[in-house]
């Protein structure tokens, strides 16, 4: 019994420290309220910005994205979808808002308490980037501006 509850133990604290490991992640990343509410109320962690200094439109996302124009949630829903960046001001629309995510960023938040953000050039968490560590932003990103396709979660 003893061995049985250190096990589920270990199981819950490696679920517990890996974002990007949760399967339900991309749907989270597409469906979920947290995606558009106020970045300091959202329980995602990464804030991408439209413009530098964290202005304009932004998105929340809280796991890893293999190609934010290709998210794949899988199951019975064959769809790829595009991230974009939250529609905000309805009647004075903010800069970026309802755009695509995927090359359009300039800035960046990172309020994981624990984890670095890895935001890159390419899909499939390649090429040049930007990395925020922990409750780290970037008012400009320097490799990555208007030119990111992917962003995971490390440590």
């Amino acid at each position: 019994m003893g061995i049985l509850v250190g096990f589920v133990a270990a199981l819950s604290i490696s679920i517990g420290v890996a974002p990007s490991a949760l399967a339900n992640g991309n749907t989270d990343n597409i469906f979920s309220m947290e995606v558009c509410k106020d970045t300091y109320a959202s329980k995602f962690k990464l804030h991408l910005y439209y413009n530098s200094g964290q202005g304009g439109a932004y998105r929340n996302i809280g796991y890893s994205v293999y190609d934010f124009s290709a998210v794949k949630i899988g199951g019975s829903d064959p769809t790829v979808h595009v991230m974009k960046f939250c529609s905000l001001g309805v009647s004075n629309p903010w800069p970026g808002s309802g755009q695509r995510l995927k090359n359009n960023a300039a800035s960046g938040e990172n309020e994981h308490y624990k984890y670095m953000a890895r935001v890159y050039f390419n899909s499939g968490y390649k090429g040049a980037q930007d990395v925020m560590g922990a409750g780290q932003h970037i008012d400009q990103f320097r490799h990555v501006k208007n030119n990111n396709a992917s962003f995971r979660w490390t440590s």
